[in-house]
């Protein structure tokens, strides 16, 4: 077999193999070495991975998967590399260099499991939490596995830039390789790289919210100053909005609220299969990993083992739309530790206790609803980071552009010289409360608020100000008056009587400020239960309870007592 080294030279680098048909960028070409990859158990494992995780079961169109985002970020890759080359000989990039970023582009998602992130993100920790198991961990192990059963002859030092470029770590390979190449597929520097190219306008383009973003003109305008890739100055705006769609499908996609739901759905049914499937042990072992894809749902769900049965009570939940239901949210700004402070304090067990707390007696509006059946498992805490690209920075302060007529200078673009109409801070946090049970949906919503309002802390964070203009001055006043009234002496308040250490209501003035209230839209009486008609009916009668796969009828028992399992 030729070997990566063997061809060096420039010339026949821009050649291709194989073309394929892409909605996206129209074409995609593979070069040969590209296509010996994409021939392979590895890669075509990738079709069988959603790009999306669960969100086709909101977006039914967004059933892409990993096969094609690969596809689309190593022909980006491979086509950034060759603009480089074209654009700027002297930096000697040879058809070796353009063939390992061609590669690496393909291979960065290798490691992907079920569900894309869902797996990496949410399942491995819980299910090895010693383990600080990543994709591209998984992504490199495969990749080894791959040129191994292909038989490619790839020297040592190749395979180790591969890997390292898929990583984003120059010190992961020989120090001589160039650094501005690390720019491409997995930028550390400022995140403007060509796996997000990709992903923000194939994902929009399935959620049907296609984006006018001129990839190929931001790719054509690249030029490497100091070992950095730079942009044209004129495709500032272009590079923000990058980041600003990015930011709009974390929010309205990515973290939808019913996405995430049956993410938390797929997540318990793998914990409940993993001690008799051993699924988490399967990422170790490239022979097993290459064929744990979204089929271990239907593995699970046709299985006539009884000790999956509980992992296929959940999906039967999943297909008839019984689902975990979101009982509450809030978003709230990046501000110091206010984050770390929420994560603290606000989890399913100070959520539960807050409910015990609050209707001591089970009676919820006048419905007497049993209350200890409603356990810790129950409640799911979910709190998201979302932003630009950056966290809290603009993204585009980590981008350095320059002007054609200066082409050797690059500069950091300012405020004002392309816009000043960007927000104070480019990062938000959201915060979602599920009920597992849906009988429970009210009682954890307000379980919830009630551990906000008994926390000036959390007060502050979660719940939002009332304006209704009474603390608002009048200008109107002050342009008629000729004069300035001198103000009057305050009146002292004894400070007994002030109550500042009372839990914070929301219709209650706080001390020294507005009232605060919660998420206005999500506000339902505590008896609510979605599915469950819950009317006002005598307090010891039993509220009606709906069935989830997972439970078992109850009977009802009778006045003031507890119910008991038929």
């Amino acid at each position: 077999m030729q070997s990566l080294q063997a061809s060096n030279e420039v010339s026949g680098s821009d050649s291709c193999m194989r073309q394929i048909k892409c909605p996206v960028h129209n074409y995609v070409k593979l070069s040969s070495l590209g296509c010996r990859v994409v021939d392979s158990r590895h890669f075509q494992r990738l079709r069988k991975v959603k790009q999306l995780g669960t969100t086709p079961y909101v977006w039914p169109n967004a059933s892409h998967n990993r096969f094609e985002h690969c596809l689309g970020v190593g022909h980006l890759a491979r086509e950034m590399a060759l603009q480089l080359q074209r654009a700027q000989p002297d930096l000697g990039i040879t058809a070796r260099d353009v063939d390992c970023v061609h590669v690496a582009g393909l291979c960065h998602d290798l490691g992907h499991g079920p569900m894309s992130h869902v797996f990496d993100s949410m399942f491995m920790p819980k299910a090895k939490p010693d383990k600080a198991w990543q994709h591209e961990q998984g992504s490199e192990l495969m990749f080894d596995d791959l040129i191994t059963a292909k038989k490619i002859d790839m020297p040592d030092a190749d395979r180790r830039f591969i890997k390292a470029l898929i990583a984003g770590e120059p010190k992961q390979c020989n120090p001589d390789e160039k650094p501005f190449l690390f720019d491409i597929v997995a930028n550390k520097r400022n995140g403007l790289d060509v796996d997000k190219f990709d992903y923000i306008v194939r994902d929009s383009l399935m959620v049907g919210h296609k984006v006018n973003l001129d990839i190929q003109r931001i790719i054509g305008s690249a030029r490497v100053i100091n070992n950095e890739i730079c942009y044209d100055c004129k495709e500032v705006n272009n590079i923000y909005k990058i980041g600003e769609n990015r930011f709009e499908l974390h929010k309205m996609v990515y973290n939808h609220k019913t996405a995430k739901a049956i993410e938390y759905m797929f997540i318990d049914a793998l914990l409940l299969a993993d001690p008799f499937l051993k699924i988490s042990d399967s990422v170790f072992n490239p022979k097993r990993y290459v064929h744990l894809t979204d089929s271990i749902m239907e593995r699970i769900e046709e299985s006539e083992d009884e000790r999956l049965a509980p992992a296929q009570a959940i999906f039967a939940r999943m297909h008839d739309r019984d689902l975990y239901r979101l009982a509450d949210f809030k978003c709230f700004p990046w501000k110091g530790d206010d984050a770390e402070y929420v994560k603290a304090n606000v989890t399913a067990s100070a959520i539960l206790a807050a409910i015990r707390n609050k209707f001591k007696d089970g009676v919820v509006d006048g419905t007497w609803i049993d209350l200890a059946e409603l356990t810790e498992e129950d409640i799911i805490v979910d709190l998201t980071l979302m932003h630009y690209g950056m966290k809290s920075k603009n993204p585009l302060e980590s981008v350095r552009f320059y002007k054609k007529s200066e082409p050797s200078r690059s500069f950091k673009a300012r405020n004002g010289d392309y816009s000043t109409l960007r927000p104070p801070v480019f990062a938000e946090y959201k915060l979602q409360i599920y009920s597992k049970k849906s009988l429970y949906v009210g009682v954890v919503q307000h379980g919830y608020r009630a551990l906000c309002e008994s926390n000036l802390s959390l007060a502050d964070i979660l719940m939002t100000p009332d304006d209704d203009g009474e603390d608002e001055p009048d200008w109107s006043l002050r342009a008629m008056s000729p004069t300035l009234t001198e103000p009057s002496t305050p009146k002292i308040t004894p400070l007994g009587s002030i109550d500042n250490v009372a839990p914070i209501d929301a219709g209650k003035k706080r001390a020294f400020g507005r009232t605060k209230s919660h998420n206005q839209t999500m506000t339902v009486p505590a008896s609510y239960g979605h599915g469950s008609p819950v009317g006002s009916v005598d307090p010891k009668t039993p509220a009606k309870r709906s069935y989830s796969a997972l439970e078992e009828p109850v009977s009802p028992s009778p006045a003031g007592k507890k119910l008991k399992r038929g």
